[in-house]
Parts: C-alpha cells; sequence; structure tokens
C-alpha cells in the first residue's frame, strides 16, 4: 500500500512492516499516522487526500453504508421467515433485542411507539455494528485495500467524529420532530418561547432551549467518538508490541472493548430515547 509520508516521499506497507522489526521509534510514529489518515476526496478539487472543508470520508460513507445494507437486509431476511412453532436461536435473539428496546421506549413514554421503536432498534443495531469494525485486526482491510491501489483506508465509522456527529444530528432533528408531533407546533413554540420563565422572558427561555438542544447532540457524538478512537488507538500500540505478546494483549483489550462497543451503542440508543421523551408532556 502507498503512502505519503510528510517530505512526499512514497513507500509501501511492506515496508513500514520490516521496518518495524526493529522497533524504530520513526517507523512506528509513521505506522501509526498512516493508520490514522482517512481516504478523503475533495469535491471542490476533485483529488484524493486534499482534506479541507469540502473533503468526503470515503472509507467512512462506505463502510457505514455497507454495515447498514447488512443489517437491513439480515432483519428482513429474520422477519420474512420468522415462525411461532419452531423459532430459530437466530430469530429468538433478535425478538429479544426488540422486546428489550421496546421495554425501554415504554419505561420512558409508558406507551408503545412503532416509530420510536424502529429508530432505536436501528441505532443500537447500526451503531453497534460499526463499533464492531473495531474488534477487527487493524491490518486486515489496509492489507486488502493495499492490492486495490487503495492509498489509505480507516474501517471504523465511529473513530470518525464526522459520523458521530452526523448521528447527533440526525438526532437532533428527530428531537425536534417528534416535539411537534407529540405537542403539535403551536404547543411547541409555546413552549420554547414560555419555559420556564414566562412569556416576558422569552429571549432567556430561547437561549436556555438552544444550548440545551445543542448541548445534546454535542454530548453523544463526543461520547461516541472518544471511546471508539480510543479503543482504535490501543490496538494500533497492540499492533506494535513483539508478536509473541500481541495475542496476551490483544485478547485482554478485546474482552473488555466488547463491552465498551456494546455499551455505547446502548447509550446512544438510551439518550435518544430519554431526549425524545422529555419532549412529551402529558399537559
Amino acid at each position: 500500500m502507498h503512502t505519503l509520508n510528510k517530505s512526499g516521499n512514497f513507500t509501501t506497507t511492506k515496508r513500514l512492516i520490516k521496518k518495524l522489526m526493529t522497533s524504530s521509534v520513526s517507523t512506528a510514529t509513521e505506522y501509526i499516522k498512516h493508520h490514522m489518515v482517512h481516504l478523503e476526496y475533495n469535491l471542490r478539487t476533485g483529488e484524493l487526500g486534499n482534506g479541507g472543508f469540502w473533503t468526503l470520508h470515503l472509507d467512512t460513507i462506505f463502510f457505514s453504508i455497507v454495515l447498514g445494507i447488512i443489517f437491513v437486509c439480515f432483519f428482513a431476511y429474520i422477519a420474512q421467515s420468522a415462525t411461532v412453532r419452531t423459532p430459530s436461536n437466530i430469530q429468538c435473539s433478535i425478538e429479544a433485542i426488540y422486546e428489550f428496546v421496546n421495554q425501554q421506549i415504554v419505561d420512558c413514554l409508558n406507551v408503545e411507539d412503532t416509530s420510536i421503536g424502529a429508530l432505536s432498534l436501528t441505532i443500537f443495531v447500526w451503531v453497534f455494528h460499526m463499533n464492531f469494525m473495531d474488534l477487527i485486526p487493524v491490518d486486515l482491510f489496509p492489507v486488502i485495500a493495499s492490492h486495490m491501489g487503495i492509498p489509505y483506508l480507516r474501517a471504523v465509522p465511529t473513530a470518525d467524529l464526522n459520523m458521530t456527529f452526523a448521528l447527533s444530528g440526525a438526532v437532533f432533528l428527530l428531537i425536534y420532530a417528534y416535539a411537534i408531533k407529540f405537542n403539535g407546533f403551536f404547543g411547541w413554540i409555546k413552549e420554547v418561547f414560555c419555559e420556564p420563565f414566562g412569556i416576558w422572558f422569552f429571549p432567556v427561555n430561547i437561549i436556555k432551549h438552544l444550548i440545551a438542544d445543542f448541548a445534546r447532540p454535542v454530548s453523544l457524538s463526543l461520547r461516541l467518538f472518544g471511546n471508539i478512537y480510543a479503543g482504535e488507538i490501543v490496538f494500533i500500540l497492540i499492533a506494535l508490541t513483539p508478536a509473541t505478546m500481541q495475542w496476551l494483549f490483544a485478547g485482554a483489550w478485546l474482552g473488555f472493548h466488547l463491552f465498551v462497543i456494546t455499551i455505547q451503542a446502548f447509550i446512544f440508543m438510551m439518550l435518544t430515547i430519554v431526549y425524545i421523551s422529555l419532549t412529551k408532556h402529558e399537559h
């Protein structure tokens, strides 16, 4: 795989791995930097790796879409082949996940809502799949991509801040959508202008709502990104250790990180449900 360093010279992944056998600090730094670079495409210049504002992370987009398609197709297949008499183990597992998610919605909203249920289930499973990519060996996909002429590749979508912000941004918009659905448009406007200090302090009320509404998606995105990004860094550092010790370190961190990626998917889903439930007022 061809990589571009600061001096503009190209090296290959094989050379990087060979140099790493000598435990060179400079080479280890080069190895880490290489794994931290996205496959970028600049929309303005039409070139790869330019960076800047109008830049797409093609690897993040590709893996997130592929994992989403796998999730949808798999769940659709299970739904079509579901049976009451002799349910398979996979069907029972999917039903258990569905009932678990649905129970969280009932506890928060005191009512079943199919749209929120579908949203929550999608968030939990999709985010978990994207997090799970962090458990795949860090060199597997970059080496495969190198044989296809792709210079850089990062396979963990949720280790990209752009992806986590996109997810939380969608949640941000859905909070307003459900606020209008539950309370009506004028009921929502009245809440923004009048709560909590009354109509005469509507500027303060609006600022308060804006701060709270923006803080929620920002905290959602940074929490998910920080945990997955940290896990990715640890796996890359483990890859730099001697081969005889990698299995020990990787096995220990794998067991812990499996819990982390699951709990982060659950937290993202749970906070989404809570934020939506806060927009519903019985009065």
